[in-house]
């Protein structure tokens, strides 16, 4: 418990306070999602490349964040950073509320042998290696915690592979919290993991 009351603590503090607009305009949302972003994430936000992540009903605080750190080369990406500099902070907010509002679609795991470990990881971590339960920050269920928490639920288990890898391996550096618990996983358990993630509901 002191492991996991210490993470969120970090996490709490870190943050970083969102500029203060107007109420997101859903229509204007809908259309530069649809001018901007659907031929790789897909309609609604229902991504159906598996290397793509769905952004559907994702919280709006973090798809601001993740543009931004896009934008300004905190979270490297060459295909991401070109598309986000094309949006301003009025753009980002009204992409991200209207995706919030689209519905996702139920995922399902990939690889029925590895769920119980994923499972056993995902609720409880692993506490010989002060592995924290990703249920602590990301919910039971996948839902996610605003607005440093993403949804998970219903993710591509080969994007959710490959954040898990980028964060091990140092590729992915915007979030030291990620890096660390990362860090201590092996190939198995990130795709058990993953595998999980995708069937959660």
């Amino acid at each position: 418990m002191k492991l996991l009351a210490s993470l969120l603590t970090a996490a709490a503090v870190a943050v970083p306070a969102l500029p203060a607009m107007a109420a997101p305009d859903l229509a204007k949302g809908q259309a530069t999602y649809e001018g901007v972003c659907v031929a790789c994430h897909g309609e609604a936000g229902k991504s159906v490349l598996a290397d793509n992540p769905v952004l559907a009903q994702q919280h709006p605080e973090y798809l601001v964040k993740q543009l931004q750190e896009f934008k300004n080369d905190k979270r490297a990406d060459p295909i991401m950073k070109g598309f986000a500099s094309m949006l301003t902070d009025e753009d980002m907010a009204n992409v991200a509320a209207w995706l919030a509002q689209q519905k996702a679609e139920p995922g399902a795991a990939t690889n029925k042998d590895l769920v119980t470990l994923g499972e056993r990881i995902f609720r409880g971590g692993i506490q010989d290696r002060n592995i924290a339960a990703c249920a602590g920050c990301h919910s039971p269920n996948g839902a996610g915690i605003p607005a440093q928490y993403p949804r998970l639920s219903g993710q591509h288990t080969q994007y959710t592979i490959k954040q898990l890898k980028a964060f091990r391996d140092g590729v992915r550096t915007n979030n030291q919290q990620m890096t660390d618990v990362a860090a201590k996983l092996n190939d198995k358990e990130i795709q058990a993991l993953a595998d999980y993630i995708a069937g959660l509901r």
